[in-house]
């Protein structure tokens, strides 16, 4: 190993450590004002402007163009970190990771995408999407030298606070794929996100009223409904699903780190416990326990999932729809999981707390309010049942935005 070599394996391994304190720091922050935020439900433009102000936006990206270097395992990672003070902010930071990175895999024009990466970290610009595939389409049509885009989807996550949206939209017989600046006239992100969690998550509906569109905003040329898409643009989807794991995960280790805490400080031991502290009550330790070891496992599955699907991604335009498929079939089980043990935890730890921490200005239920919501994002019976088709005939997840 040369100097040289030494020298930048330092550097990336600072950068990791400074990242992670970092998100350390946000999460910790987020934490102590969680019930405030949750209360308050606003576009969270602060916690955004801190993301972008400390790095974590382009912890991702190479570190070539200055960005953190980190691989999938660790970006991964910090999205468990944060959403451990915020399961709002962990999923932002996860949709961010997925919606920037989508450019490196969709395009073979790689000059393309390491200027849109370049841009992406020089201004710290926040990704976001609208593509739900169950909305009706937005509209492409010609209007001059250029474009006009015109549409609605009903939810965006990110939509006040993104920099950039991927979507696509129907032009004719043919489908396009766009990446749009949200600072131009005609883009409207509504305030019509009220849903009992991840209410800091700004995931409202977004129009296009004859937004303009220029051919420099295309991704890809047009294509036609049906072709196939290469494999390695279609790891959106276990990256995506992955996120979901992490955040679940990070939400229930937020929730059993906010009970020990109360039970340490506040919770009453019970009148015939026979002690003198909560913290000593047999029944409250093995309870601990037992989350604590469901919360290990899930995590060391999630990490094992990443890997995995890293390992894939990896092969970069070699990868096999097989071995995407089989790295998908990993982040899915990981799914199943962080789904059963992440609402199990978060509505299970008031039995550690007692009656008085269900007192409204302590919002406790915010964390299992956060994962209900979420993981009805897509039902996780499907993809146990993926999971359970894999196991018993060999067969891969059929490439779409949920499989």
């Amino acid at each position: 190993m040369n100097a040289l070599h030494l020298v930048k394996t330092t550097e990336v391994d600072d950068s990791r450590s400074q990242l992670f304190a970092r998100a350390e720091a946000i999460s910790a922050d987020l934490a102590r004002r969680g019930a405030a935020l949750d209360a308050e439900g606003r576009p969270p433009v602060a916690e955004i402007a801190t993301l972008k102000a400390e790095g974590l936006l382009s912890a991702l990206h190479p570190a070539s163009i200055g960005g953190g270097g980190l691989d999938w395992v660790d970006g991964l990672r910090l999205v468990r970190i944060l959403a451990r003070g915020e399961s709002s902010i962990g999923q932002l930071l996860g949709y961010h990771f997925v919606n920037s990175q989508y450019l490196y895999w969709a395009t073979e024009d790689t000059d393309r995408a390491r200027d849109l990466g370049v841009e992406t970290v020089s201004k710290q610009l926040y990704w976001g999407a609208a593509v739900n595939p169950r909305d009706p389409g937005l509209t492409l049509t010609r209007d001059g030298d250029h474009y006009r885009l015109n549409g609605r989807k009903t939810f965006s996550t990110g939509a006040h606070v993104s920099d950039r949206i991927n979507a696509s939209a129907a032009f004719g017989d043919q489908v396009a794929q766009l990446i749009l600046p949200t600072d131009r006239p005609g883009y409207v992100a509504n305030d019509d996100w009220d849903n009992i969690g991840q209410r800091l998550s700004d995931s409202g509906s977004v129009e296009f009223r004859d937004f303009p569109v220029y051919e420099s905003d295309f991704l890809l040329p047009l294509q036609s409904p049906g072709a196939t898409p290469g494999v390695l643009s279609t790891f959106n989807t276990p990256l995506i699903q992955l996120v979901f794991v992490n955040f679940y995960l990070g939400t229930a280790e937020g929730a059993l780190a906010a009970a020990t805490d109360y039970v340490r400080t506040t919770t009453r031991p019970w009148v015939t416990s026979g002690v003198e502290r909560a913290s000593e009550d047999p029944y409250v330790l093995e309870r601990i326990g037992e989350f604590r070891a469901a919360l290990k496992a899930t995590a060391a599955l999630a990490d094992a999932a990443a890997a995995s699907v890293q390992a894939a991604l990896a092969k970069g335009r070699a990868v096999t729809a097989r071995e995407r498929g089989e790295a998908a079939i990993e982040a899915y089980a990981a799914k199943v999981n962080a789904t059963h043990v992440s609402l199990d935890v978060t509505a299970r730890v008031f039995e550690l707390t007692g009656a008085r921490s269900t007192a409204s200005h302590y919002r406790f239920d915010r964390y299992w309010r956060n994962v209900r919501t979420h993981t009805l994002h897509d039902p996780v019976f499907y993809k146990a049942r993926e999971v359970g088709d894999f196991a018993l005939n060999d067969r891969i997840p059929e490439p779409s935005l949920y499989s």
